[in-house]
């Protein structure tokens, strides 16, 4: 074969593979067009519409969880993460402060795990919401504060929250059952786009009557409810 013909089948060569590239990329082109774009569409829509409604801190929703009498006039809203050192200590006081509220105020507690640095408060949230199926939320959710130093750096959390469920006489099956479902994944999501709406950055966030308390301390928060109490009576 001569130098020339060698020469004319290595471009017919280097045509056909280019050739064949091109096929490849407009048939690539054609499923990014026809499968992928949509596909992608579907579940952008599908994100968006099964967004629940999220709720101010002067609002309560139906699915919030709340303590005490909803008609009180002073409304406190908590975002917390169960994970967080710092909303236990919010909790604990909270707790002193509470019987000396009650009358005045109701306690609403509103999830948001911040799982880049408490990587257990996402599952935390879920049993937290599940117990809430059956009634026993506030049970929960104060075992979870309680026990937090045993579960915080465990690697595998289900078993010991499972032993907070049967103390509690849950069963364990729903419980199971209601941890995996739509609803308690979409509550904990709602409440965290709503904490984003307004305006928490960190935990505990508490807001009195709508006013975020940048020291959540004891005798700022009983002077606030004071304050707000007072004012709904003029």
């Amino acid at each position: 074969m001569s130098k020339r013909e060698e020469q004319k089948k290595r471009k017919e060569a280097k045509e056909h593979a280019a050739k064949g590239r091109n096929q490849t990329r407009k048939l690539m082109m054609k499923v990014v067009m026809y499968v992928v774009a949509p596909g992608l569409l579907l579940l952008t829509l599908y994100t968006l519409l099964s967004q629940g409604p999220t709720y101010s801190t002067v609002e309560i929703a139906d699915s919030d969880h709340v303590k005490g009498r909803a008609a009180t006039p002073v409304s406190i809203v908590v975002y917390a993460d169960f994970q967080c050192p710092a909303c236990a200590t919010e909790n604990d006081t909270m707790t002193r402060v509470w019987p000396n509220l009650r009358d005045k105020a109701h306690l609403v507690f509103r999830h948001f795990p911040i799982t880049a640095a408490h990587p257990n408060s996402w599952t935390a949230s879920l049993y937290a919401e599940a117990a809430g199926n059956q009634d026993r939320f506030w049970e929960m959710h104060d075992y979870l504060f309680a026990m937090q130093a045993v579960w915080s750096g465990l690697s595998n959390v289900e078993s010991e929250f499972d032993s907070y469920a049967l103390e509690l006489n849950l069963d364990l099956d729903r419980l199971h059952a209601d941890i995996e479902s739509d609803a308690v994944v979409q509550k904990i999501r709602n409440d965290q786009r709503g904490g984003n709406s307004s305006g928490v950055l960190s935990t505990p966030a508490v807001f009195v009557n709508g006013r975020l308390l940048r020291q959540p301390t004891a005798e700022r928060i009983t002077e606030v409810v004071n304050e707000e109490y007072a004012a709904s009576a003029d």
